[in-house]
């Protein structure tokens, strides 16, 4: 879920009210944070970053 998530997040612009929305979700929860995240790629975009979007060209520093 972390790398899904991480995929996510770097295809959206870092503000306070995209950030906000996953808390507000998950409040002090990791793991529901991750899935929230993913949930809204999915939402955006149709499935998980990595197999379509502009996540699936992100290249993560630990990617294995």
């Amino acid at each position: 879920m972390q790398k899904e998530s991480a995929r996510a997040l770097s295809t959206m612009q870092a503000t306070n009210n995209n950030i906000w929305q996953f808390n507000k979700k998950a409040h002090h929860n990791s793991q529901k944070w991750y899935l929230a995240v993913i949930e809204w790629y999915i939402d955006q975009y149709g499935d998980l970053p990595s197999k379509v979007g502009p996540g699936k060209d992100v290249e993560l520093i630990y990617d294995t």
